[in-house]
């Protein structure tokens, strides 16, 4: 009879053990996931040079989904992946998805990140407001970075004999790689380019030195007042861009919608989301606003390509 007991006694013991050990696992998966995918908090990382597309959406998915609080921390392309390898963030928007050692590394820890396309993004070359020299070919601009042409005399004659400056965001930007690996192939970058930190420093630069050439995201210089994606900001002066020997007007394109989907506009490089939740969270619904009609709408109103929704083109006249 005692042993009867003593064995009751244990199997008590131990169911209530468990259920300690379940409400214990509970609580922490309730601290661990609070957010649902139209609800709760996250942090995500986006490369900088897309911050004016980025700051839209999440504008537009708040306003829907008034219980959702996304913190976007805008950096370096380099960076939100690193953040993402960390898992200090499991969602960022960069120009380039996952490379070999990165999809092995997500392997390895049974992770496997959704990329998903949501635009084509065009590199623009602005100028200076006053700068009469709107016109260049991917020849003339692949001796500008590594230091062939470094006089404005040398791109026209017309032109002032005076120090070209060339400007770019940021060393760690995807810019640099994109416009490196795109127009130098492999050639090394001159050491005279100048690099700042966003690209709203290089639309100021730009605006107040005439010898100026900045690289930026082209969503930077977009008239979001212009409903039909026509225009720039006054401050400055968006280059035209030719993939002949010698630019005119006949040949050389601007980064307008109409130039990004025909290929006319040599510059351009995909927008992804990157997605490493393990789960359907706030992460994941905010990715599938973004590729939803409404979310791809809104990219549309920046000035460039939305991926995943068909779009009336509308053809403009390349003043230069």
């Amino acid at each position: 009879m005692k042993t009867n007991e003593i064995s009751k006694k244990k199997v008590v013991f131990l169911m209530f053990g468990f259920f300690i050990i379940f409400l214990y696992c509970c609580k922490n998966n309730k601290e661990e996931y609070t957010d649902t995918p139209v609800s709760g908090k996250i942090n995500i990382a986006v490369d900088e040079t897309f911050q004016p597309i980025a700051d839209s959406e999440v504008k537009v998915f708040e306003g829907l989904y008034t219980y959702a609080s996304i913190n976007v921390n805008y950096t370096t392309e380099k960076q939100a992946f690193d953040y993402l390898l960390k898992d200090s963030v499991r969602f960022i928007i960069a120009s380039r998805k996952l490379n070999d050692v990165e999809n092995k590394y997500f392997k390895e820890k049974k992770f496997f990140p959704k990329e998903t396309k949501i635009a084509v993004d065009a590199i623009a070359l602005i100028v200076n407001s006053e700068n009469t020299d709107s016109l260049i070919t991917l020849e003339e601009l692949k001796d500008i970075l590594t230091g062939k042409i470094c006089n404005w005399k040398q791109l026209s004659t017309s032109s002032k004999s005076q120090d070209l400056v060339l400007v770019f965001d940021n060393q760690s930007s995807s810019t640099v790689r994109v416009v490196s690996d795109s127009v130098c192939k492999g050639l090394k970058l001159s050491s005279k380019i100048t690099a700042l930190e966003k690209n709203k420093d290089v639309v100021n630069y730009v605006s107040n030195n005439k010898n100026a050439i900045g690289i930026i995201g082209v969503s930077w210089v977009s008239n979001h007042s212009d409903s039909s994606c026509l225009s720039f900001l006054d401050k400055v002066k968006v280059m035209a861009i030719s993939s002949e020997k010698k630019a005119d007007k006949d040949n050389s394109y601007k980064p307008f919608q109409y130039y990004l989907s025909n290929g006319q506009y040599p510059l351009v490089r995909n927008i992804y989301i990157i997605n490493s939740e393990p789960r359907v969270g706030l992460a994941s619904g905010f990715a599938s606003f973004i590729a939803s009609d409404k979310g791809q709408r809104v990219i549309l109103k920046s000035g460039i390509l939305p991926a995943t929704r068909p779009v009336n083109i509308v053809k403009t006249r390349n003043d230069l």
